[in-house]
């Protein structure tokens, strides 16, 4: 019979009652995204009219093949479809690993599981409203006098993708300085007198974004630099791993005089 409940830390599975519950998890994440991308592929006009906003209204993406309008809904539906089901499909694989996590492990292991996908879909939402529409504005505005500037639809919708992509990975930021703190590469101390650098980092992947104007500009710094200060204060409370229990453990000094 399938497992469809995650094992408790202390119970002991067979190799096989491992797989069987990994093959259901799997089974029941392709389930979620073939609903969506059926979702998707029937509602395809209206994703296709809320990723063509940006653009002119003047301009409407071209096709260039006999097969690309029927290619290019198969993508963007796709593409949409595993950003509804990513909630379903990462809980699959937190239920999947949580027996390996003990208890106090757990705590600190479920904040970051389930900031994972709240902060990516707040990238792709931030990377929606307010980065993409002035990015197609200048680049399609970019020595338009010297081309015949036409939008491909398989070109432009890969650029939507890519550029909602990246926003959302940018907003894993905390979730990198997380990580790189429980390894011990960094520390809340470090990152807090590295501030000004970090400032200084974002000013410039800021201006890189297309920007028309330095309003702009600072309105895609702020979420990053939030992001950067809500990365401190996590730092901070999930602490470098073993720093707590090795203040509190006794040294062998210690017990030595002790027992002495």
């Amino acid at each position: 019979m399938a497992r469809i409940r995650s094992a408790r830390h202390d119970e002991h599975l067979t190799l096989v009652e491992h797989l069987d519950e990994l093959r259901t998890r799997i089974v029941i994440s392709i389930a979620a995204f073939t609903l969506a991308f059926g979702l998707c592929f029937w509602q395809n006009q209206q994703i296709l009219d809320l990723l063509d906003n940006p653009l002119p209204h003047d301009r409407h993406p071209i096709t260039l093949g006999v097969t690309e309008p029927f290619m290019t809904t198969i993508t963007v539906s796709a593409y949409t479809a595993l950003l509804i089901a990513l909630p379903i499909i990462l809980y699959q694989a937190y239920a999947f690993v949580l027996p390996a996590f003990s208890p106090s492990e757990r705590r600190v292991a479920l904040p970051m599981l389930l900031l994972i996908p709240i902060l990516f879909l707040g990238g792709v939402a931030f990377g929606y409203f307010l980065v993409l529409d002035p990015a197609v504005h200048f680049l399609l505005n970019f020595n338009d006098n010297q081309f015949n500037v036409q939008v491909r639809a398989r070109d432009y919708y890969s650029f939507v993708t890519m550029t909602l992509l990246a926003m959302g990975i940018i907003f894993q930021i905390p979730m990198g300085i997380i990580a790189a703190t429980r390894l011990g590469i960094t520390s809340p101390r470090q990152l807090r007198r590295q501030r000004r650098y970090a400032y200084l980092a974002i000013t410039v992947l800021a201006a890189l974004l297309p920007s028309v104007d330095p309003v702009s500009m600072l309105i895609e710094m702020v979420p990053l630099i939030v992001l950067f200060e809500l990365s401190i204060v996590l730092a901070g409370l999930f602490g470098q791993p073993g720093s707590r229990s090795a203040a509190s453990a006794p040294s062998p000094e210690g017990s030595g005089q002790a027992a002495g």
